[in-house]
């Protein structure tokens, strides 16, 4: 008797719903993708208990007609490819054919289903096999319900988790879907109560509304940017809006729902120093590209896809939400924060304030420190982080070239006018407002925050977050040089390895060069350190190479790039000024001024904020100088 035999259909049907139908979630997903490729403007889905006991989608496209029904529930049957040079230029979200054969392999499916001329079809399917089908009068369109999901299979049960995670992975995908098509409206109910709707007139903040709510889609900032091959544009919220999962980044391409990590990788990447250490932003990426340049035949669910110029899609995605952000003043106002924590307790505030006590008056107005010039030295890293005392006569971090060009690149753009647009322009146009406020200096809280003001308020600046912004960028700049100044050790450190790890080091010796780091081989597995940049301090040295070789075995495809940036955040951390340490006035001005010349002043590297705002509006509110509209009623 032979040993090697041919599976039956059915057989075959069940092995390949167990790679397309995972969950119910799965068959939402097929589903709706399917209603969207009939060119529908409506979709409704209705699931009970998670989709298990019914999985309902409802549209109002293009429909199948009689003669096709029968087929449609075929494996690899499909209307949206017929050649090879088809499958490479795929515009549908769905092509494989795969979708309801698998569906109906495990479930009890009724397909009711009519064109926009003729009667419409009725046909049920179970377990693979169709057992009717008959013409019926159904509204245009196509209705799928799906039953008893896995009833022949139950082994698959099994994995299947409670009904609120399950619940759970339908919404998130039905999101997604609403996301990527915001010209379809989208409702979906669960044991007949709404869950989601979407209107579907093309806006996609709209959408973003109905899903993330109202407050934080308007606090969202909306992007565009394009080279030869790629338009990307969306929106992505401010980094003080975040969440502690990378699941609310949505990525679409041509229209398609997609997971790519270095995509998501370039969207953070982006923000830079800007979000927290953990934390993560809400966006919703809209990527378009010739279908050429994108594999989505990789994988069952369609959801994971290939490119052939992603690294120049990455880059294009990080410079232009980095561009982006450049653009607005990102410093968090203090009572929106209080209000969404606890409430301002105005007694407490009182006592904070006496306790700093008057300012002072007619405080001397500090001389900004010079920059350097090409005859003197630069500054002597040692000015920040050591002896406090020479923290006011600390230069500028920055050269006027240096500065000039980041304000031709991200600063206020001048508003070109047409010529003959001219004449309607007004006499005197608004200047554009600063990025960073021109602070003036009153007095410090409890050694760790420095209290400031301008004309429209006062703001409370974390000093160490301050420094360490400072500090961080004085050591960008610095370590990218990598210039010949090294500091002879009188003790050569002596570092021991794994054999393992001996050989990356090895491999990434030139990234350590990038930072003028060089581990000479000392035996089979140790290295010897002879000396260092004259950046590191003094005492920490050997911590500090440690740390940085740590890095490099932990990340071997850290570029030489993300390497300084990695080295600059934990120098600039290490030297900076701690909670508790009390400044002067003269001290407390100078990292004033060296912070308004940073090209970003309102985070740290670690991305906590620097600063925060009290608007005079809102301490007339706090002080009940000014009422909102609903006590002013009842005042008289």
């Amino acid at each position: 008797m032979p040993k090697i035999h041919q599976l039956s259909a059915t057989l075959s049907n069940q092995i390949a719903a167990g790679e397309v139908i995972e969950r119910p979630a799965s068959v939402v997903k097929e589903l709706v993708e399917n209603a969207i490729d009939a060119q529908s403007t409506q979709v409704d889905i209705n699931v009970k208990e998670a989709g298990i006991a019914l999985v309902q989608v409802i549209d109002n496209g293009i429909g199948i007609t009689a003669e096709d029904v029968p087929t449609a529930f075929l494996r690899h049957a499909t209307s949206k490819i017929l050649t090879v040079r088809d499958l490479f230029n795929v515009t549908s979200l769905g092509f494989r054919g795969e979708a309801l054969a698998s569906i109906a392999a495990v479930a009890d499916v009724t397909l009711e289903t009519a064109t926009a001329s003729g009667l419409g079809t009725v046909a049920k399917v179970k377990g693979g096999e169709l057992l009717e089908q008959h013409s019926a009068a159904v509204r245009r369109g196509t209705q799928i319900s799906v039953r008893d999901l896995f009833y022949n299979t139950p082994a698959r049960l099994k994995y299947i988790k409670s009904q609120q995670t399950e619940l759970g992975k339908i919404v998130d995908i039905v999101n997604r879907l609403a996301l990527a098509h915001p010209d379809i409206a989208f409702t979906l109910r669960h044991d007949d109560k709404l869950v989601l709707k979407t209107a579907g007139h093309g806006d996609l903040q709209q959408t973003l509304a109905g899903i993330y709510g109202v407050t934080t889609a308007k606090n969202m900032l909306d992007f565009h940017g394009e080279d030869l091959d790629f338009k990307v544009s969306g929106y992505f919220s401010l980094p003080d809006t975040t969440r502690a999962s990378r699941n609310y980044l949505t990525l679409m391409i041509n229209g398609r729902y997609i997971k790519n990590y270095q995509l998501t990788k370039a969207v953070i990447a982006g923000y830079g120093s800007k979000l927290m250490v953990g934390r993560y932003p809400i966006a919703v990426i809209a990527i378009k590209m010739a279908p050429l340049l994108v594999d989505v035949n990789v994988h069952p669910t369609k959801q994971e896809v290939r490119l052939s110029k992603e690294t120049q899609l990455a880059d294009l995605l990080a410079a232009t939400i980095k561009a982006r952000l450049a653009q607005e003043n990102l410093i968090p106002e203090a009572l929106h924060n209080l209000r969404q924590r606890e409430p301002v307790d105005l007694d407490q505030l009182s006592m904070t304030l006496q306790e700093v006590g008057p300012r002072t008056q007619d405080r001397p107005q500090q001389p900004a420190p010079q920059a350097p010039t090409a005859t003197s030295p630069a500054p002597e890293p040692k000015a920040f982080g050591l002896a406090m005392s020479e923290l006011a006569a600390t230069p500028i971090f920055k050269d006027p070239e240096h500065l000039a060009a980041w304000d031709a690149k991200y600063g206020p753009k001048a508003v070109v006018v047409p010529q003959e647009a001219k004449a309607e322009t007004p006499a005197d146009p608004v200047a554009p407002q600063p990025r960073f406020p021109d602070l003036r200096y009153l007095a410090q809280l409890h050694g760790t925050y420095l209290l400031a003001e301008t004309p429209e308020g006062f703001y409370l600046l974390d000093q160490h977050a301050a420094q360490e912004r400072v500090n961080y960028e004085y050591y960008r700049q610095e370590i990218g040089k990598v210039a010949a100044d090294q500091q002879r050790l009188l003790v050569p450190i002596v570092l021991d390895y794994p054999a393992s790890d001996a050989v990356i080091i090895r491999d990434r010796q030139e990234t350590l060069h990038s930072v003028g780091l060089y581990l000479e081989d000392f035996g089979q597995n140790s290295f010897v350190v002879r000396q260092h940049p004259t950046w590191f301090k003094a005492g920490q040295e050997e911590a500090t190479i440690k740390e940085m070789v740590d890095w490099v075995l932990r990340d071997g495809r850290l570029t030489v790039a993300e390497f300084r940036e990695k080295t600059a955040i934990m120098m600039s951390c290490k030297r900076a000024i701690k909670a508790n340490h009390h400044l002067d006035d003269q001290q407390a001005q100078a990292l004033l001024t060296h912070l308004s010349q940073a090209e970003n002043p309102f985070n740290c590297p670690h991305g906590r904020p620097v600063l925060v705002h009290f608007s005079n509006t809102d301490l007339e509110k706090m002080f009940k100088r000014i009422q909102d509209s609903h006590v002013a009623r009842g005042a008289e």
